[in-house]
């Protein structure tokens, strides 16, 4: 699965841009450039409004326009003439756009606008479209983009088609092409915002590590939402050829509160207004790196809110990058998120992956979270070596995705049972303990499987961790006739974890567990 990984992208290749009308947009951007080693010369501040949405006037006079001729006064750019010669389906002819860049991404700070307004127009063009799509309201990101045409493109009505859609050779992605990666340090907070850079760094240092979580509906092949359906179910594999332990809720409800969401490296799911599940309760355990993502119409209408919308919340609870919707974009427009997986996976940067799986620009996909980020900029194995040479406690979770990765590749679940029994590392691994539980499930071992379990509570669980395991082995002492250890088991989660949001439902079911069985013949 995992291709040689594209060469590191450094902060010399990135341009900065802040709000100079908010102190913390310049606060933002200065942290991500030290951080990031940007050149203090490729920080640009424009005066802009402080809301979160700016007028298509505004965006052209006071942003666009200007970036680009700040660019090219810098040298970061160079415009000309490119003749392109005739083609199957165009005439021969001339472009005025960027023809060399030292630079292929754009960080857009905190304080930033998020969307543009819509506006009345007369387009022409616009005329032959079709009514929802003649429409010139965007996300600044998607707009910003095509930047490297805008000497010959003043305004587009409408989207414009990705050339670069599913592209796979992301050395492509550059503005001499026509592109610009453009993504946002930006949340409910100038800290929050500042955290997405620090968290991404953390992982490319010691590992992007935890668990998958896929949300979709299970929609029938016939219906219009099986295409979103389809590509959470291919990212969800792809994240088990990754090597992570991969969960798929097929219900048309989101994940319920009471689903224990344990040490999130990825989430993906749709489709419910706002932040909702498990990701709604006041603590989320998103590792560092973590990418989350829900697909709605209007995930990303505001995401300087930590309470309503989906951006928003999920980088308050601590989730390093996603994307959104600011406007309705109709689901074929929005990210395909197998090819957004696949890319990460392979080794590209956030801002490539979130690109290249993008069907349109200037539309209404805001991408959030470092440009620069490579949660895969290491192979597993080079990673495995460091944190085993650091003696680095993560390395529990690089050993679980190697038996992941053995698993998929065709051993069998005896042999990396006795790996893991003979791993010294297990012995102090909540991680790898839960993990040797269920290999020894999946072998029809329960008894073995039991012990596993309840020897990984004494580990140091997380919480959400602790609340899957002790629910599955109440389940598991029951089936094995242990009815008295599975009541006490249920009681036990009860008192660790009191704010559980499922304790009515496990209340309910020790009371029917504690019920006498009438005797025979006894009336009932």
């Amino acid at each position: 699965m995992l291709a040689a990984r594209l060469a590191q992208a450094g902060g010399d290749e990135v341009v900065v841009i802040y709000n100079s009308q908010v102190p913390a947009s310049k606060m933002v951007a200065e942290h991500y450039a030290a951080a990031r080693q940007v050149p203090a010369s490729q920080l640009f501040g424009f005066a802009l409004t402080t809301n979160e949405i700016i007028t298509r006037a505004d965006f052209t006079d006071f942003l666009q326009k200007p970036l680009a001729d700040k660019l090219e006064t810098a040298g970061l750019w160079k415009f000309g003439e490119l003749k392109i010669p005739a083609g199957s389906n165009q005439l021969a002819h001339t472009e005025n756009r960027v023809i060399s860049s030292k630079i292929r991404y754009a960080v857009v700070c905190y304080g930033v606008p998020l969307k543009i307004a819509p506006s009345s127009t007369q387009d022409p063009i616009a005329m032959t479209m079709k009514p929802e799509l003649r429409r010139d309201e965007a996300a600044v990101d998607s707009e910003l983009v095509w930047l490297p045409l805008v000497k010959m493109v003043s305004h587009i009505v409408g989207p414009m088609p990705n050339l670069f859609y599913a592209c796979t050779n992301h050395a492509l992605l550059t503005p001499t092409n026509g592109i610009l990666l453009v993504s946002r340090l930006d949340g409910p907070s100038p800290e929050i915002a500042c955290g997405l850079v620090d968290k991404a760094l953390m992982a490319e240092s010691n590992g992007f590590w935890g668990r998958a979580y896929f949300d979709i509906r299970n929609s029938a092949t016939n219906d219009p939402l099986y295409l979103g359906d389809n590509w959470l179910r291919i990212g969800a594999e792809i994240c088990r050829e990754l090597g992570f332990d991969t969960e798929m809720d097929t219900n048309v409800e989101t994940f319920p509160a009471s689903y224990p969401m344990s040490q999130i490296a990825i989430y993906a799911g749709w489709y419910d207004s706002d932040v909702s599940g498990p990701l709604a309760l006041p603590k989320v355990e998103f590792m560092p790196g973590a990418f989350a993502y829900h697909l709605h119409s209007y995930s990303a209408e505001s995401i300087r809110t930590a309470n309503s919308h989906w951006c928003g919340p999920l980088l308050a609870k601590g989730a390093t990058c996603t994307m959104g919707c600011v406007y309705e974009p109709y689901l074929q427009f929005t990210p395909n998120i197998a090819f957004f997986l696949q890319a990460l996976g392979n080794g590209s940067t956030f801002a490539e992956a979130a690109w290249a799986s993008e069907p349109m620009l200037s539309w209404q996909i805001t991408v959030i979270g470092d440009p620069l980020y490579q949660p895969f900029n290491k192979p597993l194995l080079t990673m495995h070596s460091q944190l085993n040479r650091t003696h680095n406690p993560l390395i529990e979770w690089s050993f679980e995705r190697l038996v992941n990765l053995d698993l998929l590749h065709g051993l069998r679940e005896p042999k990396l049972a006795g790996f893991l029994e003979n791993l010294p590392a297990t012995a102090n691994s909540a991680v790898l303990t839960e993990r040797l539980a269920n290999l020894y499930d999946a072998q029809g071992k329960p008894s073995s499987a039991v012990d596993a379990w309840q020897r990984a509570l004494t580990l140091n669980p997380s919480t959400e961790q602790r609340v899957r395991i002790r629910l599955v082995l109440a389940k598991k002492l029951l089936a094995d006739g242990r009815k008295a250890e599975a009541i006490e088991d249920d009681n036990k989660l009860l008192a660790e974890v009191p704010d559980y949001p499922g304790r009515g439902q496990v209340e309910n079911e020790v009371k029917a567990l504690e019920e006498p069985v009438p005797a025979a013949g006894t009336p009932k």
